[in-house]
Protein backbone atom coordinates (compact mmCIF):
# COMPACT_ATOMS: atom_id res chain seq x y z
CA UNK A 1 0.00 0.00 0.00
CA UNK A 2 1.43 3.30 -0.94
CA UNK A 3 1.95 5.61 1.80
CA UNK A 4 -0.65 9.03 2.21
CA UNK A 5 0.55 12.05 0.79
CA UNK A 6 -0.83 15.52 1.25
CA UNK A 7 -0.98 18.64 -1.48
CA UNK A 8 1.21 21.77 -0.52
CA UNK A 9 -0.43 24.68 -0.03
CA UNK A 10 1.54 28.07 -1.12
CA UNK A 11 4.13 25.55 -2.86
CA UNK A 12 4.67 23.17 -5.63
CA UNK A 13 4.13 19.32 -4.94
CA UNK A 14 3.27 17.23 -2.61
CA UNK A 15 4.35 15.81 0.85
CA UNK A 16 4.91 12.25 1.84
CA UNK A 17 2.97 11.70 5.45
CA UNK A 18 4.64 8.92 7.61
CA UNK A 19 2.06 6.23 7.14
CA UNK A 20 2.37 5.01 10.83
CA UNK A 21 0.52 8.19 11.56
CA UNK A 22 -1.82 8.98 8.54
CA UNK A 23 -2.45 5.42 7.66
CA UNK A 24 -4.52 4.79 11.47
CA UNK A 25 -7.97 2.99 10.54
CA UNK A 26 -10.83 5.18 11.89
CA UNK A 27 -11.96 4.05 16.19
CA UNK A 28 -15.08 6.11 16.25
CA UNK A 29 -15.49 4.45 19.65
CA UNK A 30 -12.12 5.57 20.88
CA UNK A 31 -12.24 9.38 19.08
CA UNK A 32 -15.52 10.12 21.14
CA UNK A 33 -14.01 8.82 24.49
CA UNK A 34 -10.73 11.30 23.55
CA UNK A 35 -12.98 13.95 22.43
CA UNK A 36 -15.41 14.00 25.42
CA UNK A 37 -12.50 13.85 27.49
CA UNK A 38 -10.88 17.17 26.09
CA UNK A 39 -14.04 18.65 26.01
CA UNK A 40 -15.14 18.02 29.62
CA UNK A 41 -11.34 19.22 30.99
CA UNK A 42 -12.43 22.56 29.11
CA UNK A 43 -15.10 22.98 31.76
CA UNK A 44 -14.22 25.62 34.43
CA UNK A 45 -16.90 23.96 37.10
CA UNK A 46 -17.19 27.10 39.19
CA UNK A 47 -20.72 27.25 38.84
CA UNK A 48 -21.66 27.01 42.82
CA UNK A 49 -24.78 28.28 44.88
CA UNK A 50 -26.48 28.21 48.41
CA UNK A 51 -28.03 25.44 50.06
CA UNK A 52 -31.06 25.44 52.53
CA UNK A 53 -27.55 25.64 55.54
CA UNK A 54 -26.54 28.19 53.57
CA UNK A 55 -28.43 31.29 52.74
CA UNK A 56 -28.53 33.93 54.87
CA UNK A 57 -32.30 33.94 56.33
CA UNK A 58 -34.05 34.04 59.96
CA UNK A 59 -34.88 30.94 61.94
CA UNK A 60 -37.95 32.64 63.10
CA UNK A 61 -41.38 31.64 61.68
CA UNK A 62 -43.48 33.40 59.61
CA UNK A 63 -46.36 33.93 61.72
CA UNK A 64 -47.31 31.87 64.47
CA UNK A 65 -48.30 28.35 65.09
CA UNK A 66 -52.06 28.38 65.62
CA UNK A 67 -54.83 31.00 65.22
CA UNK A 68 -53.90 32.43 61.96
CA UNK A 69 -56.36 30.17 59.94
CA UNK A 70 -53.11 29.28 57.90
CA UNK A 71 -51.40 26.07 57.55
CA UNK A 72 -48.33 25.78 59.54
CA UNK A 73 -44.99 26.99 57.98
CA UNK A 74 -41.47 25.45 58.04
CA UNK A 75 -38.57 27.11 57.66
CA UNK A 76 -37.81 30.00 55.58
CA UNK A 77 -34.88 28.49 54.25
CA UNK A 78 -36.71 25.70 52.47
CA UNK A 79 -36.04 25.39 48.39
CA UNK A 80 -39.81 26.18 47.71
CA UNK A 81 -39.28 29.64 48.75
CA UNK A 82 -38.27 32.76 47.64
CA UNK A 83 -35.01 33.51 49.31
CA UNK A 84 -34.79 29.55 50.44
CA UNK A 85 -31.87 27.70 49.62
CA UNK A 86 -31.17 26.11 46.18
CA UNK A 87 -32.47 22.21 46.06
CA UNK A 88 -29.72 19.86 44.33
CA UNK A 89 -28.08 23.16 42.92
CA UNK A 90 -24.92 23.12 41.20
CA UNK A 91 -21.58 23.16 43.27
CA UNK A 92 -18.02 23.44 42.56
CA UNK A 93 -16.26 20.21 40.75
CA UNK A 94 -13.82 19.02 38.29
CA UNK A 95 -14.87 17.12 34.70
CA UNK A 96 -11.69 15.34 33.80
CA UNK A 97 -12.35 12.31 32.55
CA UNK A 98 -9.12 10.05 32.59
CA UNK A 99 -7.87 9.04 29.04
CA UNK A 100 -4.99 6.39 28.66
CA UNK A 101 -1.86 7.71 26.82
CA UNK A 102 -2.29 5.09 24.00
CA UNK A 103 -5.72 5.69 23.73
CA UNK A 104 -5.06 9.10 23.05
CA UNK A 105 -2.44 8.87 20.66
CA UNK A 106 -4.08 6.38 18.67
CA UNK A 107 -7.30 8.35 18.94
CA UNK A 108 -5.01 11.38 17.30
CA UNK A 109 -3.75 9.28 14.56
CA UNK A 110 -7.17 8.55 13.36
CA UNK A 111 -8.56 11.59 13.71
CA UNK A 112 -5.72 12.65 11.34
CA UNK A 113 -5.54 9.48 9.30
CA UNK A 114 -9.09 10.59 8.26
CA UNK A 115 -7.95 13.49 6.77
CA UNK A 116 -5.37 12.29 4.62
CA UNK A 117 -8.26 9.85 3.40
CA UNK A 118 -10.61 11.92 2.53
CA UNK A 119 -7.93 14.31 0.61
CA UNK A 120 -8.71 16.99 3.12
CA UNK A 121 -5.46 17.49 4.54
CA UNK A 122 -3.00 20.20 3.18
CA UNK A 123 0.80 21.06 3.76
CA UNK A 124 1.51 24.62 4.40
CA UNK A 125 4.62 26.50 3.50
CA UNK A 126 4.55 29.21 5.95
CA UNK A 127 8.01 30.53 4.75
CA UNK A 128 5.83 31.82 1.39
CA UNK A 129 4.30 34.79 3.55
CA UNK A 130 7.32 37.09 3.78
CA UNK A 131 4.60 39.86 5.41
CA UNK A 132 0.74 39.02 6.38
CA UNK A 133 -1.31 38.76 3.55
CA UNK A 134 -5.07 37.25 3.53
CA UNK A 135 -5.50 37.70 -0.08
CA UNK A 136 -2.43 34.76 -0.35
CA UNK A 137 -4.27 33.23 2.65
CA UNK A 138 -7.69 32.83 0.42
CA UNK A 139 -5.56 31.65 -2.67
CA UNK A 140 -3.95 28.90 -1.02
CA UNK A 141 -7.45 27.69 0.52
CA UNK A 142 -9.00 27.52 -2.90
CA UNK A 143 -5.97 25.38 -3.87
CA UNK A 144 -7.34 22.97 -1.20
CA UNK A 145 -10.91 23.00 -2.41
CA UNK A 146 -14.21 21.87 -0.82
CA UNK A 147 -15.94 23.25 2.21
CA UNK A 148 -16.84 23.96 5.45
CA UNK A 149 -14.61 25.11 8.26
CA UNK A 150 -10.84 25.01 8.34
CA UNK A 151 -8.34 24.46 11.35
CA UNK A 152 -4.70 26.00 10.02
CA UNK A 153 -2.02 24.07 12.54
CA UNK A 154 1.12 26.57 12.94
CA UNK A 155 4.21 26.07 14.86
CA UNK A 156 6.63 28.36 16.60
CA UNK A 157 7.96 31.22 14.61
CA UNK A 158 5.15 31.11 12.17
CA UNK A 159 3.06 34.53 13.15
CA UNK A 160 3.35 35.94 9.49
CA UNK A 161 1.23 33.19 8.12
CA UNK A 162 -1.19 33.39 11.49
CA UNK A 163 -1.73 36.58 10.86
CA UNK A 164 -2.97 35.66 7.45
CA UNK A 165 -5.02 33.56 8.09
CA UNK A 166 -6.72 34.67 11.15
CA UNK A 167 -9.21 36.75 9.80
CA UNK A 168 -10.68 34.45 6.81
CA UNK A 169 -14.25 33.20 8.07
CA UNK A 170 -14.72 29.76 8.43
CA UNK A 171 -11.14 29.34 9.48
CA UNK A 172 -9.31 29.17 12.85
CA UNK A 173 -5.67 29.35 13.77
CA UNK A 174 -4.08 27.71 16.29
CA UNK A 175 -0.60 26.38 17.43
CA UNK A 176 0.28 23.03 17.62
CA UNK A 177 0.64 22.60 21.18
CA UNK A 178 -2.67 23.56 21.62
CA UNK A 179 -4.67 21.54 19.51
CA UNK A 180 -6.78 18.82 19.96
CA UNK A 181 -8.25 15.78 18.95
CA UNK A 182 -11.74 17.95 19.21
CA UNK A 183 -10.06 20.44 16.87
CA UNK A 184 -8.84 18.18 14.26
CA UNK A 185 -12.21 16.30 14.47
CA UNK A 186 -14.61 19.03 14.45
CA UNK A 187 -13.01 20.41 11.23
CA UNK A 188 -14.16 19.76 8.00
CA UNK A 189 -10.82 20.07 6.29
CA UNK A 190 -7.06 20.65 8.08
CA UNK A 191 -3.98 23.03 7.08
CA UNK A 192 -0.41 22.24 8.88
CA UNK A 193 2.85 23.73 8.26
CA UNK A 194 5.78 21.53 8.09
CA UNK A 195 7.43 22.24 11.17
CA UNK A 196 3.57 21.55 12.57
CA UNK A 197 3.53 18.10 11.30
CA UNK A 198 6.74 16.81 12.17
CA UNK A 199 5.45 17.85 15.63
CA UNK A 200 1.71 16.68 14.90
CA UNK A 201 3.72 13.23 14.42
CA UNK A 202 5.98 13.12 16.89
CA UNK A 203 2.81 13.76 19.39
CA UNK A 204 0.80 10.78 17.83
CA UNK A 205 3.43 8.60 17.76
CA UNK A 206 5.08 9.44 21.45
CA UNK A 207 3.00 11.78 23.40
Amino acid sequence: MAAPKAPKLAGQGSVTLDEAVFGERFHNSLVHEAVRAELAAKRRGTASTLRRGEVSMTGAKAWRQKGTGRARVGALSAGQRTGGGVIFGPKPRGYAVKVNRKARRRALRAALSLHAERGSLAVLDASTFDAPSTKAAVKALDKLGGDGRVLVVLADGEDTAALSFRNIPEVEVLHVDRSGIADVVGAARLVVSEPALERLTAIAVTA
